[in-house]
């Protein structure tokens, strides 16, 4: 892959109709967990390992036709979430290391795939910018059903959302991890601003 890649109409349209009232009617969806470079933003978040892919479809049974599709059979750990953006809300220049809470050693994903579920119609502001070492690779304005690859060790950033709406994209960073590693990613975790205690404790 050569920096991203685009899949344009990657599902029917009924499912990110789905998608989008499933996600906002879960408990977990609250003001993000993830750390302030994510400013106004919503959220909450999956951890798991590829041998409990099973036990995230009968949790969150709607996230299942974007794994299908979206996961690489070469990782092993995965870090999804979805991400609400509305007016004002922006994600600031980062690398994604999210594992990193659980293993101090994990190295930035092999891959990170985002699937663009909501855009407001005319959007000002919103693109997904893409960098490396300063140097940018791409603007990336979001398209509705679009389902978006790019190579895991960028920089990334979203410029702040300028109009009314919702901005809404279901996040995937994928790791290969090695088996050391492994062992100290839970199997399966939910990560979230509500209940945050008990949804830690389910490994």
């Amino acid at each position: 892959m050569k920096h991203y890649q685009l899949q344009a109409n990657a599902f029917p349209s009924d499912y990110l109709n789905n998608l989008w009232g499933e996600i906002h009617a879960c408990s977990y969806f609250a003001i993000n967990n993830l750390n302030r470079d994510f400013v106004g933003t919503k959220g909450f978040s999956v951890v798991f390992q590829r041998s409990h892919i099973a036990k995230v479809e009968q949790q969150f049974p709607y996230f299942k036709s974007y794994m299908d599709l979206a996961l690489q059979p070469n990782c092993n750990a995965f870090y999804l979430n979805p991400l609400l953006l509305e007016e004002g809300s922006r994600v600031d220049p980062h690398i994604d290391r999210s594992l990193r809470s659980y293993c101090k050693t994990v190295e930035p994903p092999a891959v990170v795939s985002v699937l663009y579920v909501r855009v407001p119609q005319d959007m000002e502001g919103g693109e997904l910018v893409l960098k490396s070492h300063k140097r940018q690779l791409g603007q990336i304005k979001p398209q509705m059903n679009t389902l978006l690859y790019f190579q895991g060790d960028l920089t990334h950033s979203v410029n702040a959302v300028k109009t009314p709406g919702n901005r809404l994209s279901l996040v995937c960073e994928q790791y290969t991890l090695s088996e050391a590693e492994l062992q100290e990613i839970p199997p399966f975790t939910v990560e979230s601003r509500v209940a945050q205690s008990t949804t830690k404790k389910r490994k």
